[in-house]
């Protein structure tokens, strides 16, 4: 039965990437995971061909807003990308196996690297709407990971080392171009949850003694999926609204992408010279 399981997967996994690879010249070598409202950074790519996820093999379209569902590839600068323009969520309703397939798509492609972003309830000091959070670690509340089961030996070991989930030379790039540019941001620790119900105040007040200073629904998954493949991996939060309890207005998915649409002018020029960087 196991190896039925792991069998199946990477057969889906195969079929997924000669799939894309009979549509698309293009070897990635960066990936790009783009998180609600924040979909528009396509507009800095030279892109070479859109596949709606819909179109792709064992790919399920996005059902929340703010995730366009398709899959770019094309160039930033001289590097080739592959960039999911939106993705799908444990909350959906997914197992964990369809919440990282897209992220081990990307890595059969032959990505090196992988950016992670999205929006994030932020409960820091000082953080306001419309600040970044580059993921310094992360701590997974969402009762499950996406490596439990049989292990995938062709994918990575049984027990990954997650001591530098988050890659220290690409979390100094990004700051250095932030400083660049005396842009406001903060580090800090993300905090995973499963959703989709907002955190009560007294949830955040647990998050923020146990050391995060943001709270959202995605990302980890996928962190924990990229370091099983050996990818490096860096991550950057929007804070969209501050979270529950430390202001008093109420939370909406509608506040979520109305901020993440106000900043994504500085967060694609940030993110174009972030990937030029990685030459």
């Amino acid at each position: 039965m196991e190896f039925y399981l792991a069998s199946s997967v990477l057969e889906k996994l195969t079929e997924t990437v000669s799939f894309i690879r009979s549509k698309s010249i293009i070897k990635p070598k960066i990936g790009l995971i783009l998180g609600s409202g924040l979909g528009a950074f396509v507009d800095q790519v030279q892109v070479s061909t859109v596949l709606p996820y819909k179109d792709i093999p064992h790919f399920l379209p996005p059902t929340v807003d703010g995730h366009q569902g398709n899959l770019i590839l094309g160039h930033v600068g001289v590097n080739p990308v592959a960039i999911l323009q939106g993705r799908n969520h444990y909350y959906e309703g997914h197992s964990m196996e369809t919440v990282v397939f897209p992220t081990r798509t990307l890595a059969l492609l032959g990505i090196e690297s992988l950016i992670l972003t999205n929006s994030a309830g932020g409960f820091g000091d000082t953080m306001q709407p419309g600040d970044f959070m580059i993921l310094e670690d992360h701590i997974n509340l969402m009762g499950t990971n996406p490596l439990m089961g049989p292990n995938i030996k062709e994918l990575g070991p049984r027990f990954p080392d997650m001591t530098e989930a988050y890659d220290k030379r690409l979390i100094e790039q990004m700051e250095l171009i932030f400083k660049k540019h005396s842009t406001q941001y903060h580090k800090g620790i993300y905090c995973a949850v499963s959703g989709p119900t907002y955190e009560t105040p007294a949830e955040v007040r647990y998050l923020k003694l146990i050391g995060g200073k943001a709270v959202g629904m995605s990302t980890v998954p996928e962190v924990i999926a990229a370091n099983h493949l050996g990818l490096r991996v860096a991550a950057l939060s929007c804070i969209t609204n501050l979270a529950s309890g430390i202001s008093r207005q109420k939370l909406s998915h509608e506040e979520v992408t109305d901020t993440a649409k106000r900043v994504e002018q500085k967060f694609s020029s940030f993110m174009k010279e972030f990937i030029e960087t990685l030459s």
